[in-house]
């Protein structure tokens, strides 16, 4: 089995949902099921923040015509049902169905056509950064479905590889080095010491940084935040398997 994981980055207006995100920067998306046959797709996502984001992701949700993943950029005729599961202060719970038309295109679906059938996904979506990790048998045509993606959203999101390897092999035979982090991640995370990011004060805030590599806002607190994740994860795992405290990373 192959391990593929990509994110798409929206550009503003292009994604309903993701524009609500960026606008609410504590809310976080996460996929607790999701299934696509040739015809449907259908999902259950797990939404978390304070109660206004909560109100307008659910609102972007319930009132958008074809957000379940469609990548169409105008309404592709596709039937959506939208339910909401659960929802509390700080956790939103929806359930969405989507049938399909000859217009529609979406990730699951291109996956499907070049990955094979039983591919599993698992998402992520902070911000307008849509991440997305796909496990598939490795016997499909990988560069054809980028092709495929990319020509499907168009110049309404940038696609990002960040990390393709057999799901057994160590991090090390990934795309990533041998810290764990993908090469975006670590160029970024350099960056932010070089600059003084981490700094107390700091010397740059996000936004300059951004500018100064050429890349948005979003994209680069998406990318510092997920190696802050990973560097976090694993000091701690360093602490259970030393059974105390580990060196400074």
């Amino acid at each position: 089995m192959r391990e593929l994981v990509f994110a798409l980055e929206y550009e503003p207006g292009c994604n309903r949902v993701a524009d609500t995100l960026a606008d609410h920067p504590d809310a976080r998306i996460r996929s607790l099921s999701l299934h696509a046959t040739a015809e449907r797709l259908w999902r259950v996502d797990h939404v978390t923040g304070p109660p206004d984001a909560l109100d307008d992701i659910g609102d972007a949700f319930l009132t958008s015509d074809y957000y379940a993943d469609c990548l169409a950029t105008e309404d592709c005729g596709a039937t959506q049902e939208t339910q909401v599961l659960d929802h509390t202060d700080d956790t939103l719970v929806l359930y969405s169905d989507w049938e399909r038309t000859p217009d529609c295109a979406s990730v699951p679906h291109i996956a499907r056509d070049h990955l094979g059938d039983g591919v599993l996904f698992e998402t992520r979506h902070e911000g307008r950064h849509y991440t997305w990790r796909i496990i598939h048998s490795g016997e499909g045509d990988v560069a054809a479905f980028f092709d495929d993606l990319e020509a499907a959203v168009g110049d309404c999101a940038q696609t990002e590889m960040l990390r393709t390897a057999d799901t057994s092999a160590p991090t090390r035979e990934t795309t990533a080095d041998s810290s764990g982090l993908s090469p975006d991640q670590e160029a970024a995370l350099r960056a932010a010491v070089e600059h003084g990011y981490y700094q107390s004060p700091r010397e740059v805030d996000v936004g300059d940084l951004a500018d100064h590599l050429d890349v948005p806002r979003s994209t680069l607190t998406y990318r510092l935040r997920r190696a802050e994740e990973h560097l976090a994860k694993r000091y701690v795992a360093g602490e259970q398997l030393t059974g105390g405290a580990s060196p400074p990373l």
